[in-house]
C-alpha cells in the first residue's frame, strides 16, 4: 500500500509539473512556510516577499544532514540541488505585490537579502526547493516570486480568515500589475500531517475548490497546528487563483500513514487553470 501511494504521489507530482510548463508562463509565485530554515525569533513575519534579483539555492552539506533527525535526510536532499545553484526572481513584480497588498490592508515584510539561516547560506528553504526540484525537475528555468507565510510559528501565525483574505488581495495585485505577464501561484505544503485526518482534508479541498470562505475563515488555529498548520499556504495560493476567476480541480489525494495510531501526512495535488 504505502508502494502504491508513493507511486501515485509521484504521478501526480509528474502531472503538476506537465501543467505548470504547459501554461507557459512567465513568472511563478510559490508561496510556502519557512521551517525557521532562514527566520528565526528575531524576527518572524506573518506574511512576507522576497524582491531581489535571485536567490542561492545550495545543497546541503554532509554536516547538515547528519544533523537532521532519522530519514528526513533521505527527503530533504531531494528538495536541494547537487550543486550550487542561482535561481532568477522578478523584482518588479514583487515590488508590486509588496504595494498592493500594503496598499489592502496588510503589513508584509519586505526582504531584499535572505537572512543567512540555520544553514549560514542565505538558500531558499525546501519548501521552494521542492517546487524547484520535484515539480519543476530541477532544470526548469523560470523566475520566481518568494512569498513567505508563518504557518507554524507562535504567537503570530495568520488565522484562516486572515489567509483568504490575503490570498484575495495577492490575487488582485497580480492581475493589476501593469506588465503583460502571465503569472502562475502555487503553494507547497502537506494537508493533514503528522495526525493524517481524511474528513478535514477532503473537506477542505472540496471548500478551497469551491472558495468556500465561510468554510475555510472557520478553521481554529487549534486544527492548524503542527504539518496541519500548512493549510495556511494553501488557502492563499487557492484563493488567490480563484480570484483570477480560474476552475480548480484535485488532482490526487493520498493519505500516507505511517503507523496504526494513524500518523504519517496527507498528500495532496490540485491545479487551476485551463488546459
Amino acid at each position: 500500500m504505502r508502494q502504491a501511494r508513493h507511486a501515485a504521489c509521484r504521478a501526480a507530482i509528474e502531472e503538476l509539473g506537465r501543467r505548470v510548463k504547459a501554461a507557459a508562463l512567465d513568472v511563478l509565485v510559490v508561496v510556502s512556510s519557512d521551517h525557521k530554515e532562514l527566520f528565526d525569533d528575531e524576527l518572524m513575519p506573518q506574511f512576507a516577499f522576497y524582491w531581489g534579483d535571485a536567490v542561492a539555492h545550495e545543497p546541503y552539506t554532509q554536516e547538515d544532514l547528519d544533523a537532521m533527525p532519522p530519514g528526513l535526510a533521505i527527503a530533504e536532499v531531494a528538495n536541494q540541488p547537487a550543486v550550487s545553484t542561482v535561481r532568477p526572481c522578478h523584482p518588479a513584480l514583487a515590488r508590486h505585490l509588496l504595494k498592493e497588498t500594503s496598499n489592502a490592508g496588510f503589513d508584509p515584510g519586505a526582504s531584499l537579502r535572505l537572512p543567512p539561516g540555520r544553514y549560514a547560506n542565505s538558500s531558499i528553504p525546501h519548501g521552494w526547493g521542492f517546487i524547484y526540484q520535484q515539480i519543476l525537475g530541477g532544470d526548469y528555468e523560470i523566475p520566481v516570486v518568494p512569498v513567505f507565510v508563518n504557518t507554524f510559528w507562535e504567537p503570530n501565525p495568520p488565522s484562516a480568515a486572515r489567509c483568504h483574505d490575503f490570498g484575495r488581495a495577492l490575487g488582485a495585485a497580480i492581475q493589476s500589475f501593469p506588465g503583460d505577464l502571465r503569472v502562475g501561484v502555487v503553494a507547497s505544503g502537506g494537508l493533514s500531517h503528522f495526525v493524517v485526518d481524511e474528513e478535514l482534508d477532503r473537506r477542505f479541498l472540496s471548500a478551497l475548490i469551491d472558495g468556500d470562505r465561510a468554510y475555510l475563515a472557520s478553521l481554529s488555529d487549534r486544527v492548524l497546528r503542527s504539518g496541519t498548520s500548512e493549510l495556511r499556504s494553501w488557502i492563499v495560493a487557492g484563493t488567490a487563483a480563484l480570484q483570477a476567476g480560474l476552475p480548480g480541480e484535485v488532482v490526487d489525494y493520498q493519505p500516507c500513514y505511517r503507523s496504526e495510531a494513524g500518523t504519517g501526512c496527507a498528500m495532496a495535488f490540485a491545479s487551476w487553470g485551463a488546459e
